[in-house]
């Protein structure tokens, strides 16, 4: 019987449910906008749920649990699938046992990223199927289709989500519980798990007859959908394009594609014979366009400026009726700044004043580049900050060369910097080289999750916390100063110029709370405090 019950739910919060009512065992991710609210939802559900180092270790642990013949959920934003690519791409040609599901949120029209990356790539390079959801609703069905899929062909499968549907909320009706039919327990498949050559050619084999099997499951799968209208105008869509679609030409006949990989061909031709005009509504790259044009279809695809930023209601009416007219600009908004009160400004404006070539990283000291710190100079992804500082080290005159800083925050130095410090100890440059950890106890720019150099799990609890200091020392780095940049005795400025006039390898921890974070860290400390006191008092009765 079907429930009724309705809920409003964003789509990371439909995620989430779904997640919780397919059993998932385990939830792992790293916290990247548009994805953060999955695993926190999903926790505040009682799922369990714990961020990870990185979004490489995020997805090698799910692959573990599905191993073990149970559910595994991981999430993370589109440039983080970039990190978890490498184990990624050898999971498909693996057999899953449990259930494995990647969410993988990208964010069109960078609202909150680097890059402004179409993950659909992935899918078809990966060979995993895709699903992609419309709204809440379908975020939380295809989730729990997206698990079955995965069991019934023993496949990882990606369900992307982009910003507007992550965040947007719409009604959900939430159906009844489908957990898996598998028993947790481990059966040794050595062939089927150890990807040597010997073993990896046949399953590359096997990998691409599944994907076969799956596009002709597609044919009939209700996971599309067509949305009739008049037949002179054709509509192929998926993802909030949908939506955009439905209400730019509420006229049209709409094929809305749910497993958008691998693709329904034979369905698809079907439908593009039906009309007289069939056009593509894609956000982002031109992936499915190609993909028809490649195959003989008669479409017609969207004008190239287009391919940049998210879509809307009238940009689509603008690609159906050819127009390739300048856009309106939108209005200017706030522009972004560090916070008035950030407790690290001051690192900022020390390396502006000493002039120091500054490789940054990703995080919201990334705003360090703006004025009136302008102390950023290049920042290319999560961890770069090092290696990028060392080449410029290697190649620079000695003067430029002692002016180079690598800064780097801490969730990130957790994240990827850490081989970064290795090849610093390994390959010094001749003028050696200063690392700054910018540390503010938070990952502060997704919205101050946790982190391993916190000492607090996902749920704030507390946790083993990882020594940046005792690390990089063990890792060979000779100098290690912890300083609190907004304490005058420290000297911070006076301690990194002494840093820099050295030969050797140095790490200065700038360490300092973010100062939303703050009071939240104090609340949290006092619960512990709380909790070991009445521990103590209980066992003293």
């Amino acid at each position: 019987m079907a429930s009724t019950e309705r809920l409003l739910l964003s789509g990371n919060e439909a995620v989430a449910l779904a997640a919780l009512h397919a059993g998932v065992t385990l939830g792992t991710g790293y916290p990247g906008t548009p994805s953060t609210e999955i695993l926190e939802a999903f926790d505040h559900m009682g799922g369990p749920a714990q961020w990870a180092p990185n979004e490489k270790v995020a997805l090698e642990v799910a692959l573990g649990v599905s191993f073990a013949g149970a559910r595994s959920l991981t999430t993370m934003k589109h440039v983080g699938v970039n990190v978890a690519a490498d184990p990624l791409f050898t999971a498909a040609y693996i057999d899953m046992t449990g259930g494995l599901v990647l969410v993988s949120a990208d964010d069109p029209g960078m609202a909150s990223s680097q890059n402004e990356q179409d993950n659909r790539h992935y899918a078809r390079a990966a060979i995993v199927p895709m699903l992609e959801p419309a709204d809440a609703q379908q975020a939380y069905d295809f989730t729990l289709a997206a698990f079955e899929l995965s069991e019934r062909w023993k496949v990882p499968v990606i369900l992307r989500m982009t910003t507007r549907i992550c965040h947007a909320k719409t009604e959900v009706h939430p159906g009844p519980e489908r957990p898996s039919s598998i028993q947790p327990g481990y059966e040794r498949d050595i062939p089927g798990r150890v990807m040597i050559p010997a073993y990896a050619r046949p399953a590359h084999h096997k990998v691409r007859a599944k994907m076969e099997e799956i596009a002709q499951w597609n044919e009939q799968s209700d996971l599309n959908q067509i949305h009739p209208g008049d037949r002179s105008l054709g509509i192929i869509t998926s993802g909030v394009a949908v939506m955009h679609a439905r209400e730019a030409a509420p006229e049209a006949t709409i094929l809305a594609l749910g497993l958008t990989w691998p693709l329904p061909m034979k369905r698809i031709k079907e439908f593009v014979e039906s009309v007289d005009r069939c056009v593509v509504i894609e956000e982002g790259d031109h992936l499915l366009y190609e993909a028809l044009k490649v195959a003989g279809l008669d479409v017609e695809g969207k004008p190239e400026m287009y391919r940049f930023s998210e879509l809307n209601v009238p940009r689509v009416r603008r690609i159906l009726a050819g127009d390739t007219t300048p856009e309106a600009k939108p209005p200017r908004g706030k522009p972004p700044e560090l916070c008035k009160g950030c407790s690290h400004r001051e690192v900022f404006e020390a390396l502006s004043r000493m002039d120091c070539i500054v490789a940054g990283d990703i995080g919201c000291y990334t705003l360090g580049v703006l004025p009136p710190f302008e102390a950023m100079d290049t920042c290319v992804c999560m961890g770069a900050a090092i290696g990028v500082g060392l080449g410029l080290r290697h190649v620079l005159p000695e003067d430029q060369a002692r002016r180079v800083v690598s800064v780097i925050g801490d969730s990130t130095f957790v994240h990827s910097g850490l081989t970064g410090i290795a090849e610093m100890v390994y390959n010094p440059p001749p003028t050696g080289h200063v690392v700054l950890i910018v540390d503010n106890s938070t990952t502060a720019m997704t919205g101050r999750q946790e982190h391993p150099g916190t000492g607090r799990s996902l749920n704030h609890e507390p946790a083993n916390k990882m020594d940046f200091g005792a690390v990089c020392r063990a890792m060979g780095v000779k100098n290690v100063e912890v300083v609190d940049p907004q304490k005058p005795g420290e000297d911070f400025e006076g301690r990194l110029r002494a840093m820099l006039e050295k030969d050797e390898l140095s790490v200065m921890i700038a360490e300092r709370p973010c100062i939303l974070a703050a009071p939240l860290i104090r609340k949290f400390e006092k619960a512990q405090e709380e909790k070991q006191a009445q521990c103590s008092a209980a066992m003293t009765d």
